[in-house]
């Protein structure tokens, strides 16, 4: 027989008071509620009943009462439905009765599978509160732990289910949360993507049904990155109510909006399970994916910066945060896997001569790793290409002031190395079926003890013999069978098992910082944020496509941790050929960095290169620390912005992605300045640039040279006229306060 409980248990919570937010649970009224930025949050937890949101939107009057708001949204029967009105929970399971899309799927061998939990508990805590629920019936326990912010009033959602009874469950499905949405929320913003495509924003109208987005790549992925937004068709970046939601996981997930036949609109958002991946035993417990949401009556920026206040000051490790973004140097581009010390040491005089801080080392520099068929997994430094080992290089460099760092690839192994011939049975397979062909490697099972303390050993082993600062953290396919020699599936517990070594390496060596990189962006999400400092955003380096990737990215990354290159004049993804200009002020908006043949480059493009890094060194402070903003502009115009907290300041950047019909390109209002403040506005970027015929508003405003000032009011409210410039045009404006 399933174990029994008595959950019926009230406690009395005292009123919390924070800097800008409050909270309040009335036990009277058996009401959770969060209000903070500008937002509120009101969550029906009666003891005996499912838990359910009452509000979530703008923020009200700190004294209007909850049971008034919970009146006003009171729903009636009608003909044709259930005659009694049928609550939502957070869970949206089977045994609530309600014939939407269910949140919550489980069995013990065919029966138990008809769950509903209700409320036995409330606890409050430091930041938030947990609700816990339980149905006696199946023998089973669900525990929502909510926490908010008390600035932004951005909300963190985790749940965990326990097996109470004395038999094993099977856990089908399980999201993190089931959240409603208000009806005049007709948008849905969605992200998809290829690879070196990434972050290309989708909106579509909702619809009656359902929008469904899976991921069953193992990784985040290119084409489906786990956020998303909804909002009103009227909303724009600096107007309108938005909701954001983002599941910080970094494998197999699911994400719904449901526009239910009743007129009810839900979003939910979990992990993505396969087959027998979750059997609980008697007492064992699966925690979800955490679900970042967070609400905007002031448009999509506004929502952006709440998310960048999550990733900067909640998510980053302090050092990280303190630290200065240096300008970083990738080989990759320069050498592929023709590594030659002497070249690679020209490579690093050159960088440093032009202002780089960071050197790192890619691909191509351990065992018998030529190309991409072999070598894989062999951590070892080649005594082929580097007799007397690394340090030579890494000598070079850190004599040349800058910091070293070195690429890995740790979860992936060649069939073509000395690891995999010994260990052929360390991979992830489906028994019987041959593996997909993925970039000649497969997926070594980190899962396994064994596996993952080879790997920390190696990886381990590299960083505390050579005076290295900093790991690019690789993932190049995949997990197409994500099987053990069991025949259990094991793409979950790959995740798992990667955070544990990655958060293994760290704390063995907290002086180096990590970069997520999985052929460019498919590995961008709040999870592996939580344990790295950087994101390569794409293997794109073409600054025209990184217009667009990372204006998509920037809805839920800052610019501190979007890596950002100058590529090539070539770039060799897209054939396309790009000035300078263009890809130095594309890269200078992120976490700046380079990956071209320094070698090869003209001495006027390196004089040029050199003054853009200069550049990124005056702002990035500001870049990293302030607000960002997207301004609503023509579609061949991306316009971005960053707005120092207390305004003084302020970098825009204005890119001419094509042609225009108009003779003239648009008026640019700014955003996010001080009305009542005056501002020297001057053209930064590029330097001695002049319009296609002048004279423009950068020559009559004096824009390249000393500057005007102007107010910001007349900033932001009356314009200014956009200089006449050719497609691929990168301009850059600085606004300080006298």
């Amino acid at each position: 027989m399933p174990e029994r409980f008595s959950f019926l248990q009230k406690r009395k919570f005292d009123y919390e008071q924070t800097m800008a937010g409050e909270m309040q649970i009335d036990n009277r009224e058996d009401v959770v509620r969060f209000d903070a930025g500008d937002m509120s949050f009101i969550l029906s937890c009666t003891t005996g009943e499912p838990p359910f949101v009452i509000y979530w939107g703008p923020r009200l009057a700190s004294d209007m009462p909850d049971k008034e708001v919970a009146l006003l949204h009171m729903r009636q029967s009608a003909h044709g439905i259930e005659d009694s009105i049928l609550q939502p929970s957070l869970a949206m399971e089977p045994g609530i009765g309600y014939t939407g899309s269910s949140g919550f799927s489980a069995h013990r061998e065919g029966s138990d599978w008809g769950s509903r939990f209700v409320v036995s508990q409330v606890d409050q805590t430091s930041t938030g509160c947990r609700v816990g629920c339980l149905d006696e019936r199946t023998a089973i326990t669900l525990d929502y732990d909510i926490a908010f912010s008390s600035d932004t009033g951005l909300l963190t959602f985790s749940s965990v289910i326990t097996n109470r009874g004395d038999q094993s469950l099977n856990l089908i499905d399980m999201a993190t949360i089931c959240l409603p949405i208000p009806q005049h929320m007709t948008d849905i913003i969605g992200f998809t993507g290829r690879w070196a495509r990434e972050f290309q924003m989708e909106r579509i109208n909702r619809f009656a049904g359902s929008y469904v987005r899976e991921n069953r790549r193992g990784r985040t992925s290119h084409d489906c990155f786990p956020a998303l937004i909804l909002c009103d068709d009227k909303t724009s970046e600096q107007a309108g109510e938005a909701y954001g939601l983002h599941l910080a996981w970094s494998g197999n997930s699911r994400m719904r909006v449901d526009s239910n036949g009743d007129g009810r609109v839900f979003a939910s958002m979990g992990a993505l399970l396969f087959p027998g991946e979750i059997v609980l035993e008697p007492g064992r417990s699966f925690k979800s994916p955490d679900v970042i949401g967070a609400f905007s009556s002031s448009g999509l920026s506004a929502l952006s910066r709440q998310f960048h206040d999550h990733v900067r000051h909640t998510l980053l490790r302090p050092s990280t945060r303190s630290r200065a973004r240096p300008v970083h140097y990738n080989s990759w581009e320069a050498v592929y896997f023709d590594h030659d010390l002497e070249r690679l040491k020209a490579l690093a005089s050159r960088a440093a001569d032009i202002g780089v801080e960071r050197f790192v080392l890619d691909d191509g520099w351990f065992g018998a790793r030529r190309n991409d068929r072999a070598g894989l997994g062999d951590w070892y430094v080649s005594d082929a290409v580097y007799p007397d080992g690394l340090k030579p290089l890494i000598d070079h460099v850190t004599d040349l002031g800058m910091e070293m760092g070195i690429w890995f690839e740790p979860e992936m192994v060649n069939p073509d190395s000395d690891l995999f011939r010994a260990h052929p049975d360390w991979i992830l397979t489906l028994d019987g079926v041959d593996q997909v062909s993925f970039r000649n490697q497969y997926v070594l099972d980190i899962s396994r003890p064994e596996v993952s303390d080879h790997l920390f050993e190696r990886v381990s082993a590299i960083l505390s013999d050579h005076d290295i600062g900093y790991v690019k953290w690789d993932m190049n396919r995949d997990l197409n069978h994500p099987g053990n020699d069991q025949g259990f599936a094991r793409a979950h517990t790959h995740v798992l098992a990667l955070w544990a070594l990655i958060d293994r390496l760290r704390d063995a060596h907290p002086d180096v910082e990590f970069e997520s990189c999985s052929s460019g962006g498919a590995r961008a999400d709040f999870g592996m944020l939580a344990r790295t400092d950087r994101i390569w955003t794409s293997d794109s380096n073409d600054a025209l496509d990184r217009q667009i990737i990372q204006r998509g990215a920037s809805h839920f990354l800052p610019l501190s941790v979007m890596g950002a290159h100058v590529g090539p004049r070539h770039c060799h993804i897209t054939g396309r050929t790009l000035s300078m200009a263009m890809r130095a002020g594309t890269a200078l908006m992120g976490h700046m960095g380079l990956e071209l043949n320094l070698l090869e480059e003209s001495a006027d493009e390196l004089d040029e290169l050199k003054t853009a890094i200069a550049l990124y060194k005056t702002h990035r402070a500001l870049l990293h620390a302030g607000d960002f903003y997207r301004i609503d502009s023509a579609e061949y115009l991306n316009i971005i912005g960053v707005v120092a907290q207390d305004k003084s300041e302020a970098l825009y950047s204005v890119t001419y992605l094509t042609g225009h019909i108009p003779a003239l390109p648009s008026w640019l209002h700014l955003v996010g300045l001080d009305l009542k403040a005056s501002y020297r506005m001057r053209q930064v970027w590029p330097q001695n640039w002049v319009s296609e015929k002048s004279p423009s508003i950068v020559e009559a405003m004096d824009l390249a040279g000393e500057g005007t000032v102007v107010s910001g009011e007349a900033l932001m409210k009356a314009g200014m006229q956009l200089p006449v410039a050719p497609p691929e045009t990168t301009l850059l404006f600085y606004l300080c306060t006298d």
